[in-house]
């Protein structure tokens, strides 16, 4: 184990995957949204989900509750959380781009580029492991450890030298003693590290989206056009064959909530690259092989949801596609083949190419219908609720 890695365990307390334990779940019985309670202490938060949605797993060690997730937003939102107080968590993840942040590449605190796109964090409460290919991170406040404390690359840049000056920030702020005092009414010393990631973790999981023009079409209160409709059927047909990856009420296939029993954590080789017709990917961006060591497991990432897609471009976990057009020409073509330069090399014929990516007979009508439904998944209240936004912003 690193020294930077056990400086997060003792900060944080939270070493490895948090225990979670089942509550209520209550599938959507009709109308726009279905309240459950979280009663497990004072100030409980109510969910307010989507007719849908089944009630969110939370974890044991970690309720909800209405000022954990106020001192969250706060949090998730205050650049003073960096090394240097130049980025918060929403520098990378933007509401009106369903919390991703329109780059190709994030960009972390001290200007270095990484090697990946930043993932949406809609409906993230619901994602089974939350990054693009690490199948040990299962819970949201494991997880804040990486922007936190990654050396390589740097994120949000806290290490040994300014970890506790960064904590006094928060700590001097008098806004601050009073939000932790709320969230964690009975600690002695609420303002520490792990109760700062337990408390954007909570923020984290209120990130639920589910009003699009296709959910409300579901409940019979919007239309979709001709387009939108051919283009849904063509979505869950086995001649575009969408839905094996993206299905379900968040458009994926990892999902996790308050009913599960078995969880399920598959991650695809799409055909994106097969450098020199090795099977390779890019060095430092071959996904879950860099996990496991495994070479079938080279190229591997997890599907994204689906949902806001249209405004969480470009696309892909290395973000080299711009648009949903361009997607689907890769998907089209059964891989893409890069003809020239440090990465070429026909993905097409990726050795660990999944067995569902193959070469589909879609005209430019039945393309331009995939896109048209897509589109409808936009939930344009999630993009600007005023509960999710920045509460330093002016009025």
């Amino acid at each position: 184990m690193s020294h930077g890695q056990r400086l997060k365990q003792a900060l944080l307390g939270l070493a490895g995957t948090v225990v979670v334990t089942a509550t209520l779940s209550l599938w959507g019985c009709g109308g726009n949204s279905v309240s459950v309670s979280d009663s497990t202490q004072a100030g409980a938060w109510v969910w307010a989900l989507p007719a849908n949605f089944p009630t969110p797993r939370v974890p044991a060690d970690n309720p909800m509750s209405e000022a954990k997730v106020e001192l969250g937003r706060f949090l998730f939102y205050d650049r003073r959380l960096s090394g240097n107080g130049t980025q918060a968590c929403a520098s990378c993840h933007h509401q009106d781009k369903a919390f991703t942040d329109g780059r190709a590449l994030a960009k972390g605190s001290t200007g270095e580029m990484h090697p990946r796109n930043s993932q949406g964090l809609a409906n993230v409460v619901y994602n089974t492991t939350l990054t693009w290919a690490n199948p040990s991170l299962l819970s949201l406040e494991a997880q804040m450890q990486v922007p936190l404390f990654s050396e390589a690359p740097v994120e949000l840049g806290l290490n040994d030298s300014n970890v506790n000056e960064v904590l006094n920030r928060v700590k001097t702020d008098a806004r601050y003693a009073a939000l932790f005092k709320a969230a964690f009414p009975g600690a002695d010393q609420p303002v520490t590290w792990g109760n700062v990631t337990r408390a954007i973790a909570t923020f984290q999981r209120t990130l639920i989206s589910g009003n699009s023009r296709y959910d409300q079409f579901l409940q019979n209160k919007a239309q979709l056009t001709a387009s939108e409709k051919r283009g849904l059927a063509l979505f869950n047909s086995e001649k575009a064959e969408c839905f094996h990856c993206h299905s379900g009420f968040n458009f994926n296939d990892q999902v996790v909530h308050a009913s599960t029993q078995v969880t399920d954590t598959p991650f695809h080789n799409t055909g994106l690259y097969n450098i020199g017709g090795t099977g390779n990917f890019p060095a430092g961006n071959q996904g879950l092989f860099e996990i496991t060591e495994r070479l079938a497991d080279r190229g591997k990432f997890r599907a994204q949801s689906l949902r806001n897609v249209e405004v969480t471009a470009p696309y892909m976990h290395d973000g080299s596609m711009a648009t949903l057009e361009e997607v689907l020409d890769f998907y089209a073509a059964g891989g893409r083949n890069i003809t020239s330069g440090p990465h070429a090399g026909d993905g097409r014929l990726n050795p660990n190419k999944s067995d569902l990516i193959s070469r589909i007979d879609l005209t430019a009508q039945d393309k331009a219908d995939l896109v048209a439904f897509l589109k409808t998944l936009t939930d344009h209240d999630f993009l600007t609720n005023p509960k999710l936004a920045n509460p330093f912003a002016a009025p």
